[in-house]
C-alpha cells in the first residue's frame, strides 16, 4: 500500500487542524505549517507554539509522526536551525520550496527559490550536513515559479544536495492553487532523479488518488485540501470507509468540528477562532451540504462561544454520535 501524508497548509493546517484529521485516520505521516527562519537561532518556544507535537516525542495525539517544516533563504541559518530543531525529537526535516505567498516570496522564499537551482542545492547541502544522519531531510518543492523550465533542474539540485525524498506540488507558483494539476510533470521528475518522489495537488477524492498515481507513476501521495474537505479521504483511500461521502457522516464530522473549535480556544486568539471554523466549513461544504446549512447559520456569529452553542444545538438535533465505524 502507498503512504498517504498529510500536507502543510499555512493557514489552515496548524497544529489543531493535524490533530483532529490525524484522529480521523488513515495518514503515514504529517508536515507541520512552514517554521520561518531568518537572521537568528530560533528559540525553543517557536517550535512550541508551531509544532507542539515535540511534546509528544514527535507525534500527534493520535500517534501519526510529524516532520518539521522550515522555510528561509540562508543556507547557513536555516542550517543552524535544523540541527536545533532535530534535536527536538521530529521525524524528520523539511525544506519548503513551494509556499506561493506573496508575502513569503516577496522575501524571496518558498516558490521564489525555484528561480536558482544553485542556491536549492546550497541549502539542502549545508542542511544536510548540519542534521545528525538518523534524521531525514525532505524537501517540497512547485514546478516553477511562472512556468516549468527548470523544474528538472531544482529537483536535481535538491537530489544532489543531499535531500532523501522529494514531494511535488504539480503546479507552480503562478499557478497558485487553479486546477489542474500537471501530475505528468511529476513523472518526468520521477524519472530524472534517484530518490523517492510523492506526488501533490489536487486530490479530492478516491477516483483522484488513483488517477495521481497512474499518471505520476508515484505510489506516495501527500493530500492537503481534499484532507480539509474530507476528514475520511484517508481511510476511504485505504478501503477502511465508503468510497463516496454519506449524510451518515455528517454528526461524526460535526464531532470534530467541535472537537476543533474547543482546542482552538487554548491554541490562538478568540478573535481569530470564529474565523477559523467558517474556513474548515467552506471546504466541508464540498463534501456535506450539511455543512453550508452551519455555514449560514453562523456567518454573521464572531463569537466563539456563540458558534459553540449553534454546533451543540446541531448536534442534540443528530444525537451526538461516537466516532466513524466506516
Amino acid at each position: 500500500m502507498s503512504r498517504l501524508l498529510l500536507a502543510p497548509m499555512e493557514g489552515v493546517a496548524d497544529y489543531v487542524m493535524r490533530d483532529v484529521l490525524t484522529q480521523a485516520g488513515g495518514y503515514d505521516g504529517c508536515v507541520s505549517e512552514f517554521v520561518r527562519v531568518t537572521g537568528s537561532l530560533l528559540p525553543a518556544r517557536t517550535y512550541e507554539r508551531e509544532t507542539p507535537e515535540i511534546g509528544n516525542g514527535g507525534y500527534t495525539a493520535s500517534g501519526t509522526p510529524m516532520t518539521i517544516q522550515l522555510l528561509g533563504s540562508d543556507p547557513e541559518w536555516l542550517a543552524r536551525n535544523a540541527a536545533y530543531a532535530a534535536t527536538l525529537t521530529p521525524h524528520g526535516i523539511d525544506l519548503n520550496f513551494g509556499c506561493p505567498a506573496k508575502v513569503v516570496n516577496r522575501h524571496g522564499g518558498g516558490a521564489m527559490l525555484l528561480a536558482t537551482p544553485e542556491v536549492l542545492y546550497d541549502i539542502v547541502h549545508a542542511v544536510r550536513a548540519a542534521v545528525p544522519a538518523n534524521i531525514s531531510v525532505t524537501a517540497k518543492m512547485r514546478l516553477g515559479v511562472s512556468d516549468t523550465s527548470r523544474a528538472i533542474d531544482c529537483a536535481t539540485a535538491l537530489a544532489e544536495g543531499g535531500a532523501e525524498s522529494l514531494v511535488v506540488h504539480a503546479r507552480t507558483r503562478d499557478h497558485g492553487y487553479r486546477p489542474p494539476a500537471h501530475w505528468d510533470w511529476i513523472a518526468r521528475i520521477a524519472d530524472a532523479v534517484s530518490i523517492p518522489v510523492t506526488a501533490n495537488g489536487e486530490v479530492w477524492t478516491v477516483a483522484d488518488w488513483e488517477r495521481c498515481r497512474a499518471v505520476s507513476g508515484c505510489n506516495d501521495v501527500m493530500i492537503g485540501r481534499g484532507a480539509v474537505s474530507d476528514p475520511f479521504l484517508a481511510r476511504r483511500i485505504r478501503g477502511q470507509m465508503d468510497q463516496a461521502p454519506s449524510a451518515a457522516e455528517w454528526p461524526v464530522v460535526l464531532g470534530y468540528l467541535a472537537d476543533y473549535l474547543k482546542k482552538l480556544h487554548a491554541r490562538i486568539s478568540a478573535k481569530h477562532e470564529h474565523g477559523r471554523v467558517k474556513l474548515w466549513l467552506s471546504y466541508l461544504k464540498r463534501t456535506w451540504p450539511q455543512a453550508a446549512e452551519l455555514h449560514d447559520a453562523i456567518r454573521r456569529l464572531q463569537d466563539a462561544l456563540e458558534i459553540e452553542r449553534v454546533i451543540e444545538q446541531m448536534q442534540l438535533r443528530l444525537g451526538r454520535p461516537g466516532a466513524a465505524n466506516g
